[in-house]
């Protein structure tokens, strides 16, 4: 019994080897095709009798996630500004300025407060604003920012804060 299980994977390690393609899991359930009048539907059955058990070969690859197009090209003017004005700028933009951040422009808030910067372009968890958003430490005074508000303003810091 050990010796055809030693024969089974020795045989499993040479077919690999020698260039057959590792079995792909797929890494998401399949959805449903909407098949129209005039398509037929397919069966295509699937390669049961051909697969390597899954504890012969071990994954090679992991799966990355994608950005979704929510998180790709937040644009600071249209979308991130808006939210500032609406919820900011009331301690952060007028003549007197809460901790010395003015938040009238893009220029005066990456030039940061008395304290430093307040965004490091490219890493939002190392970002004193979102710091003291997710925290529900700002705006002090005014309803809060919602969940998909911080978040929004996250994924801009991450992709880069730009000036766009």
């Amino acid at each position: 019994m050990k010796l055809k299980f030693l024969i089974i994977i020795l045989l499993t390690g040479l077919i690999t080897a020698c260039g057959s393609k590792p079995v792909e899991t797929p890494t998401s359930q399949p959805t449903e095709k909407i098949v129209t009048a005039t398509e037929a539907p397919t069966n295509t059955p699937l390669p049961t009798d051909t697969a390597i058990p899954p504890t012969a070969v071990p994954p090679t690859e992991t799966a990355t996630a994608e950005p979704s197009p929510a998180t790709t090209g937040i644009s600071f003017a249209n979308e991130v500004m808006p939210i500032i004005k609406s919820r900011c700028l009331n301690c952060h933009g007028g003549e007197r300025l809460e901790e010395g951040l003015s938040m009238r422009s893009y220029t005066d808030l990456m030039a940061g407060s008395d304290n430093g910067p307040v965004i490091n372009a490219g890493d939002a968890d190392g970002s004193l604003l979102v710091e003291m958003l997710v925290q529900n430490k700002m705006p002090k005074k005014g309803p809060k920012l919602t969940p998909p508000q911080v978040q929004l303003i996250i994924d801009w810091i991450n992709q880069g804060a730009l000036n766009n």
